[in-house]
């Protein structure tokens, strides 16, 4: 990195992050779309083999295998799809970090640097979905079985609950619902980074995340809101010509040529939305490390900090200490 470290606006980061981004795009893509093919993967196996299931076997029974079989596939993909993407996500991270402070980077030995610490990344990508998705979830099960029973209770002993009232509930506990999602979403943005750089365990990056975002939550909302658009932009790059192009040969003369050219060009739509996941993500992976250095810079001058160890007048500090954990990936715990 030749320019010097700074606190960075919003648009400075994202000016940042395109240009780490091209500098490095195979790299970026690369360690991105190991998840995305894997999930390609499963989604494809899973669609067929409950379609084989059904077909071999078209009465009641062959639909409870056929169901039974696609629930076996999941148990056994969504552990390693989780797996393989809390790993992917630290080494978005890994390798951002090293891009920003002009060290070089190579999607194996990112993959290499955080494997050791597997365990961790997993640990921790397993809190962020419990915290962002799994306690919503929980309340709002809650709720629904609430409002039901207190519309239940009502009308059995005839009082005046209307059902207009109990829908204005169940809407404002969405509204609260959706808005602490957003917010633990944010207050956690910084916990992959963190966990990453700092060598820290799950817990202690989930504390040091919700410390870091302070007074940045607000720049790392509308980094995600842009996210989603330029998600929705590709998406739509990608989809209208495939689009027209099946429109055009619906319309010829050949309906047999016309129905297999319609469902290859259905099966390309649906791979090119996992081919968007992948190259979105790195987008974020990439600015969330440079919020993460930005803010340590705001807050803990770790410009002048890493001014005096390039010019060696002080020695990196050690690993912080770890809460307990099982083994890394590989070792026994």
């Amino acid at each position: 990195m030749n320019e010097p470290l700074h606190p960075s606006s919003l648009s400075e980061i994202l000016d940042r992050t395109a240009q780490l981004y091209r500098s490095r795009f195979l790299v970026f893509l690369g360690i991105a779309v190991i998840p995305t093919a894997v999930l390609v993967v499963f989604a494809g196996g899973a669609v067929l083999a409950f379609a084989l299931t059904s077909l071999n076997h078209p009465t009641p029974a062959g639909g409870i295998a056929a169901f039974l079989t696609l629930m076996g596939f999941g148990l056994i993909a969504v552990p390693i799809f989780i797996a393989i993407s809390a790993l992917s996500t630290a080494a978005m991270s890994h390798a951002a970090a090293r891009q920003f402070l002009g060290q070089a980077i190579t999607i194996r030995d990112s993959y290499k640097a955080v494997w050791r610490r597997g365990w961790h990344y997993i640990g921790l990508w397993f809190l962020q979905i419990a915290a962002v998705w799994v306690l919503p979830i929980a309340a709002w099960t809650l709720i629904v079985v609430f409002s039901t029973a207190l519309g239940a209770l009502a009308r059995s002993v005839d009082i005046g609950i209307t059902q207009g009232f109990i829908v204005f509930f169940v809407l404002l506990i969405i509204a609260g619902l959706v808005t602490y999602g957003v917010w633990m979403a944010l207050l956690l943005s910084l916990a992959f980074p963190a966990c990453v750089v700092e060598q820290i365990g799950p817990w202690n990056a989930l504390r040091r995340s919700s410390s870091l975002t302070r007074g940045t939550k607000g720049r790392i909302l509308l980094l995600y809101l842009l996210g989603v658009a330029l998600n929705w932009i590709v998406t739509i790059a990608i989809w209208l010509p495939v689009t027209l192009i099946i429109a055009f040969i619906l319309g010829s003369s050949n309906p047999q040529r016309a129905e297999a050219i319609g469902n290859f060009a259905g099966f390309a739509i649906y791979a090119a939305s996992f081919a968007v996941q992948a190259l979105i993500r790195p987008v974020y992976g990439i600015a969330l490390v440079l919020f993460y250095y930005d803010q340590r810079i705001r807050h803990e001058a770790f410009d002048i900090e890493w001014m005096m160890l390039q010019a060696g007048l002080v020695v990196p500090p050690p690993p912080q200490p770890e809460e307990p954990t099982p083994g890394a990936l590989g070792e026994q715990p």
